[in-house]
């Protein structure tokens, strides 16, 4: 297994160790000691998946203020474009997005720390997209942040998306007020 640090402070692309034969492939998701030798120190408590079709873009969200969580993201059919943007007041990376592809195919997964937004834009024909969270999910503390928001200068690979109604009216970073963004503690 193998973390490759990003721009965004604790968020990480992971490589997990793949063994491949004739029969298929075995590869570990998940091993909280692997991931703390990783410097992931994280008690995963809840896993979601989503089912996405071609040009769905679901993001960004983020949990505030009572239940942050941390996701490990993977990709167990199909591919996306995977988003992570620091919104941590105080964080050396604040404002700045980081994204990389997911798929069934490379295994990658993307490790994105509490306090920073996540979403995703479907590039197959559908996607089923496993979260495991450090937190359980909570609607009432579900936030939403402008998913082609200039200021974020994310390089979404479609333009036309398929968007929930409350992804589509999600404000900019700069109309967010100070006290609804998490803070960064390094």
């Amino acid at each position: 297994m193998k973390a490759i640090n990003t721009e965004l402070p604790g968020c990480k692309i992971i490589e997990p160790a793949v063994f491949d034969d004739a029969r298929g492939f075995f590869y570990e998701a998940w091993n909280a000691a692997r991931f703390a030798q990783l410097g992931l120190q994280a008690q995963c408590v809840q896993h979601n998946l989503s089912r996405s079709q071609h040009g769905v873009l679901r993001g960004l969200h983020y949990q505030w203020p009572n239940h942050p969580q941390g996701k490990l993201v993977s990709v167990l059919e199909g591919e996306v474009f995977d988003v992570a943007v620091d919104i941590r007041r105080g964080s050396p990376g604040f404002g700045q997005a980081v994204a990389t592809r997911l798929s069934a195919d490379n295994k990658r997964q993307l490790w994105i720390p509490e306090g920073c937004a996540h979403g995703f834009l479907v590039l197959s024909e559908s996607a089923l997209v496993s979260y495991l969270c450090t937190a359980p999910y909570a609607p009432a503390s579900d936030c939403g942040l402008r998913w082609d928001d200039p200021q974020l200068g994310i390089d979404w690979p479609l333009r036309a998306v398929v968007l929930s109604d409350r992804d589509a009216a999600a404000p900019r970073l700069a109309d967010l007020p100070e006290g609804r963004l998490p803070v960064w503690h390094p």
